[in-house]
């Protein structure tokens, strides 16, 4: 703050200006920059549906708002809308891309409405799973080229005398309609509609012992609850998915990444900085993934205990 010192005689307009001005600067001027929550703007953060995601997003809002004193705003969407909307300027941050090349096509390299801000650590896994207990009993059911022969297993109301493979929700990524027509499976891609009905399928299957054959993913908490085994599809190679419909391989190994919009990426400073920085593992998002769900906290809780607990781990996000 600038001191007032007495004055012989009364300021002319000028100078009285001048003294407001300063005044007002001084007062703006010395406070730091992260001293209180919404000072510094606002970020706009979809939330996509799926916990391992929400995890992660609460965890970086929650460092924004309270250690660099940004307002962020919550949004729960669909993936597909959100790329949309960073044409609109309704978003400005994706914490967790799985791929999506032909997105990244359009608004990246086409628009240029958007851009990466760098992989977040997370190691992602997209396949086809059954409950341990069956690869146990039929220990070749986890070759796809044998999946024919136990179709009978997976034969629901929904698929007649098809097998099933049940999906999460349809704006996941997914190959699987393409994998089951170009493999000659005798199976049918059945939707659930959610991450949350797909862990309710694997933990009934494992805990009733019925059959189940699912798509599914890491980072993932479920795996540290229930044991489910990976089905063995045509060994992924470069380019084998690039004509979706042609799609007859297994899914790539994913390097997820975080995706901003242009604007938000020039002129978020240090918002941007941190969402730029951040960076964990498998691990770090289980854990907060699984206090949410196995131990009922909201995800500020659970990403408030994880903050707490992991300083050494996100310090170095922190912009200087």
């Amino acid at each position: 703050m600038i001191p007032l010192r007495t004055r012989p005689r009364p300021a002319g307009p000028l100078v009285g200006a001048l003294v407001l001005v300063l005044l007002l600067a001084g007062c703006s001027g010395g406070e730091p920059e992260t001293a209180a929550a919404g000072a510094k703007g606002t970020v706009n953060m979809d939330i996509h549906a799926w916990v391992g995601y929400e995890a992660q997003a609460a965890v970086m809002a929650h460092l924004l708002e309270n250690e660099l004193g940004y307002k962020v705003n919550k949004r729960p969407i669909k993936e597909d809308q959100s790329w949309r909307d960073f044409e609109s300027g309704k978003v400005d941050v994706i914490v967790e891309s799985w791929g999506h090349n032909d997105w990244k096509k359009e608004f990246i390299e086409e628009k240029k409405v958007a851009l990466s801000a760098g992989l977040t650590g997370n190691k992602g896994v997209i396949g086809w799973y059954v409950p341990e207990w069956m690869a146990k009993k039929y220990p070749d059911i986890t070759d796809y080229r044998n999946l024919n022969k136990y179709a009978s297993l997976f034969r629901t109301e929904k698929t007649g005398n098809a097998g099933q493979v049940l999906d999460g929700d349809p704006t996941f990524v997914t190959n699987d309609e393409a994998i089951v027509k170009n493999l000659k499976l005798n199976y049918k891609v059945v939707y659930s509609g959610s991450e949350a009905a797909l862990i309710k399928a694997a933990q009934e299957a494992t805990k009733n012992r019925t059959p189940l054959l699912m798509y599914f993913y890491e980072p993932q908490w479920l795996f540290t609850k229930v044991k489910l085994v990976k089905v063995a599809l045509p060994a992924y190679a470069v380019g084998c998915d690039d004509q979706p419909s042609k799609v007859a391989c297994d899914y790539p190994p994913y390097l997820l990444d975080k995706i901003v919009s242009r604007r938000f990426a020039e002129t978020g400073g240090q918002a941007y900085e941190l969402v730029r920085n951040f960076n964990w593992t498998n691990d770090d998002q289980n854990v907060v993934a699984g206090l949410m769900v196995n131990e009922k906290l909201s995800a500020e809780d659970a990403a408030e205990r994880w903050v707490a607990e992991n300083k050494i781990v996100w310090k170095d996000w922190i912009p200087r």
